[in-house]
């Protein structure tokens, strides 16, 4: 069946016939006109009464709707500057690391044999540095700063590179580094070269996400990071030995940003993330705080992560 267009009237009437209440019809219009009605409607998940039932629990209204709305794209403003944060770091630490062990210039850094010797990951080196001397071609004539030394010097040193590269080509870029390399970069942010393996495309997932202003609270990774330290001592309970939050969830990222952010940044970060949770709370009626925590897999003591 296809979808056909709808008149905010309609939108309007698509709304009321499934139960949710409106109480400023004119304001509801110029809201649905200027935000998009799919894009508002892609959080009434949680005012449904169930997945077969589609109509709006009881005294669930549009204000209220509008309210995750808006706290939605508060949360993602606060991720999205901390993930520019880390994404500048980890170029910045790749880009010292390998320029000091294999020099500074295009034929150095993007020498084949500075990668992975595995024969089984020749195409993927292969296949990533064309991917990369791409990047360089298009986007290096399109920044000052890299126009600045390809003018000046004749080549772009890798520190200059990697504000053209995006972030998913980073971590395309770290998998295929030698082991050393790759711990000494993960050893700059106290982690383990595994869970950075895990880390950098969940990263670069919530990234774009926040990027294309699609919906975060309840965004899913597609890969698990490990347990740790925080999942025990924030005591998240478990199901099948598997813990309910911090794995796939927002609050994974969480706690991913808790290990690579400084100190000082991740407590600003929990601090507005706390304001923004307390406003949402005061505007909601129909549903509890809580079930919104459940679904960004939040526990409710998640402001402890802070102190540990």
């Amino acid at each position: 069946m296809n979808k056909t267009f709808k008149t905010l009237d309609e939108q309007i009437n698509i709304l009321q016939s499934k139960g949710l209440i409106i109480n400023n019809i004119l304001e509801a219009k110029e809201i649905l006109l200027r935000e998009n009605y799919f894009f508002l409607n892609g959080y009434r998940l949680l005012f449904m009464i169930s997945e077969s039932d589609k109509s709006f629990i009881p005294g669930a209204d549009f204000d209220e709707l509008y309210a995750m709305f808006h706290f939605d794209r508060h949360i993602r403003n606060i991720i999205f500057k901390n993930l520019l944060i880390i994404e500048n770091n980890i170029k910045s630490i790749i880009a010292y690391n390998l320029s000091m062990r294999y020099g500074y210039k295009e034929r150095q850094y993007l020498d084949p044999k500075n990668f992975t010797n595995d024969r089984k990951r020749k195409k993927q080196v292969d296949d990533l540095l064309r991917k990369m001397k791409r990047q360089i071609r298009i986007n290096g004539g399109q920044h000052q700063a890299t126009m600045h030394y390809m003018d000046k010097y004749g080549y772009i040193p890798l520190w200059i590179v990697v504000k053209i590269l995006s972030f998913g080509i980073v971590g395309e870029f770290y998998q295929i580094l030698k082991f050393e390399d790759q711990k000494a970069i993960a050893d700059d942010f106290k982690i383990s070269r595994d869970d950075l393996l895990v880390y950098l495309p969940i990263l670069a997932n919530f990234r774009n996400l926040c990027a294309h202003e699609d919906i975060l609270y309840s965004h899913k990774a597609q890969h698990d990071i490990e347990n740790t330290k925080y999942h025990q001592n924030l005591k998240i309970p478990q199901i099948d030995n598997k813990y309910i939050y911090g794995k796939n969830d927002l609050f994974a990222l969480i706690i991913i940003l808790k290990q690579m952010l400084r100190k000082n940044d991740f407590f600003l970060l929990i601090n507005e993330l706390k304001y923004e949770i307390k406003v949402l709370e005061e505007k909601l009626h129909s549903i509890s705080i809580e079930k919104v925590l459940n679904e960004m897999g939040f526990p409710l003591n998640y402001e402890r992560i802070v102190e540990l």
